[in-house]
């Protein structure tokens, strides 16, 4: 009967008109964002992080909420048309949705793309009812202690899973933590690390270190990459899939929906992660694996249904426990507390509005997604003309805007070309700008939950592990960063001992 309760205040909330409003214009420009190459969901939810400022807390999740699902959406079709994933969630889709539109099968590789994506969506939308309100009340048991083994685990499982070597992703992490000490100590009142400057005493604010990241980062990457399209052109009909299709697509929709949803849950797994498990298990159960690749259609329905359904599994830590599970919903973590609300286990309770709210925008926006992207199919094909030279000065426009606007303080905009450099740098070098943002956001979290555990101990180190929560946390976090060193291990000291033995 709560579940009824709690639906009712939910689309209350989210089908207000403003708020439907906003679920539709984070939807569409998500998709806009997912079909242009070269943008990506992370920097489109950096770019419109300062327009949220004047909105409610409930309307400014929702859109930034849509952005993120709705990019999943049109990330597919420049990976069908095209052969170039709008969103890297994507790639996988382009081994058989290309080679579907290279023997005119265009529209039913973009339609079983659509359907897949709503069922995947919204199925996921119901698991993040059921596992988020679960993990919740589970973690009302969680204090200081709890908190911060769970902040240091996510760390952990993120240098694990960040792009590239994992002595990079710690450097990144590190870089992180110290980004996010900058600023007066709120404890002693010291300033630290703000090298003599009165506007480093506030603190680096997220909104200039994202867009630079992740917007004039992006926008320096791609020109070096810079080169014009060449679009294929097929004739786009019969959008709706066979009844063959769904013979096909079913089970695979059905297992993408499950692995998409549970990969989505783990940090630094999310949409990438999920839509090439789903590809994977998919080629291992088919009667037929010699036709992935060669355009099968169960190679586009699984993978397009995972990486949406992973939307609502990357919800589940964020809202639940206040940990977040990948770039944007680090920026959707950030957005909370510039807005006041404090994500975790509390916030069901404290703010049943927002999280209702945006649990059940989800179910409208993902119709709304279905709704938009069959009937506008030819509106999108269009826009991939759209030449990224002409793009870049609006980007570049748009970040100095959202720079200048939190304050209207010049240095904001000195910061974010800083980071613009760094995340340039950061590409080139192999760096994952990930683990940074992840670690500067969470640094406040864990610092003080850190610190108020050894206030109330005394300063011993042991409560940490007489709380048996956070000893399990901390625990399985030190076997993750030890076991990738055991192979090695073993291979040095069979060596050493095959070495002793020749001598």
């Amino acid at each position: 009967m709560e579940i009824f309760q709690n639906l009712y205040l939910g689309f209350s909330v989210s089908l207000l008109p403003t708020n439907l409003l906003f679920c539709f214009a984070g939807v569409f420009f998500g998709t806009i964002v997912g079909i242009l190459p070269g943008l990506g969901a992370p920097t489109a939810v950096a770019l419109l992080l300062p327009t949220t400022f004047s909105m409610s807390p409930e309307s400014a999740l929702i859109m930034m909420a849509g952005i993120y699902y709705g990019a999943q959406y049109g990330g597919s079709t420049t990976a069908i048309l095209l052969n170039i994933p709008g969103e890297a969630s994507s790639v996988v889709t382009c081994l058989d949705g290309y080679q579907m539109a290279r023997k005119g099968k265009a529209g039913r590789a973009l339609g079983i793309s659509a359907f897949g994506s709503f069922i995947g969506g919204t199925l996921s939308v119901v698991g993040l009812m059921l596992v988020g309100t679960f993990l919740a009340r589970f973690a009302l048991r969680f204090g200081p202690p709890e908190y911060f083994g769970l902040t240091f685990m996510s760390l952990v499982i993120l240098n694990m899973l960040a792009k590239g070597s994992r002595v990079k992703s710690l450097i990144s992490i590190l870089a992180g933590l110290f980004i996010g000490t900058i600023g007066i100590d709120y404890t002693s009142g010291v300033p630290r690390f703000n090298f003599g400057t009165v506007t480093l005493l506030k603190g680096v604010d997220l909104v200039p270190v994202a867009i630079g990241l992740f917007g004039i980062g992006e926008v320096l990457t791609n020109i070096d990459n810079l080169r014009e399209r060449d679009i294929f052109k097929p004739k786009i009909k019969g959008l709706l899939p066979t009844r063959k299709d769904w013979k096909d697509s079913i089970g695979p929709i059905g297992r993408g929906s499950l692995l998409g949803f549970l990969c989505g849950i783990i940090p630094g797994g999310g949409a990438i992660i999920s839509s090439f498990v789903s590809y994977m298990v998919e080629k291992r159960l088919s009667h037929h694996p010699e036709t992935f690749g060669s355009g099968a259609i169960q190679g586009v329905a699984g993978p397009e249904t995972a990486n949406n359904a992973a939307t609502g599994g990357a919800m589940v830590p964020l809202l639940s426990l206040g940990i977040p599970a990948n770039s944007i919903m680090a920026l959707l973590l950030g957005a909370m507390m510039i807005h006041g609300i404090k994500p975790g286990p509390f916030m069901i309770t404290e703010y049943p509005q927002a999280f209702w709210g945006v649990v059940t925008s989800m179910y409208t926006g993902n119709l709304i997604l279905l709704i938009l992207n069959l009937p506008l199919i030819g509106l999108w094909v269009r826009m991939l003309n759209i030449s990224y030279r002409i793009l870049i000065p609006f980007i570049l426009l748009f970040c100095l805007i959202g720079a200048y606007g939190i304050d209207n303080d010049v240095y904001d905009v000195l910061i974010m070309l800083i980071f613009g450099g760094v995340g340039y740098l950061m590409r080139k070098a192999g760096f994952d700008p990930l683990p940074l943002i992840f670690a500067m956001i969470i640094c406040p979290i864990m610092e003080d939950n850190f610190r108020v555990s050894l206030l109330s101990s005394r300063g011993h180190f042991g409560i940490f592990f007489t709380h048996p929560i956070s000893a399990v946390l901390i625990g399985i976090s030190f076997f993750l960063l030890l076991f990738p060193l055991l192979p090695e291990a073993r291979k040095q000291r069979e060596r050493v001992v095959k070495e002793s033995s020749d001598d």
